[in-house]
């Protein structure tokens, strides 16, 4: 495969998977950060920090709202919910940093 292909493949897979999440507003930060080690907003950090290798400025808002669908802010005023004491709990016993 060559590095053109291989590039669009990965482009195609990143966008499924951005569809994806924002399809699931039922599936909350925490609950991704506590079963996989990440969540949306390291996905958005990802995406600023791959912006910044290409000399792109990119803030944290702007890189928010292309993994969300919409602003951030928004967005956790339409789906966030109130982490219960059983998920603050396996935030912060789980062997993962957040970003």
């Amino acid at each position: 495969m060559d590095k053109q292909t291989e590039t669009e493949l990965e482009a195609a897979a990143f966008r499924t998977l951005v569809e994806h999440l924002r399809k699931r507003t039922d599936v909350q930060n925490i609950d991704l950060m506590n079963l996989a080690g990440f969540c949306r907003n390291c996905l958005s950090k990802w995406y600023r920090a791959a912006a910044a290798d290409k000399g792109i400025d990119l803030p944290d808002e702007k890189a928010r709202e292309i993994v969300y669908g919409m602003p951030y802010a928004e967005w956790k005023a339409k789906h966030q919910k109130e982490a219960s004491p059983d998920q603050a709990k396996a935030f912060s016993t789980a062997p993962h940093k957040h970003g």
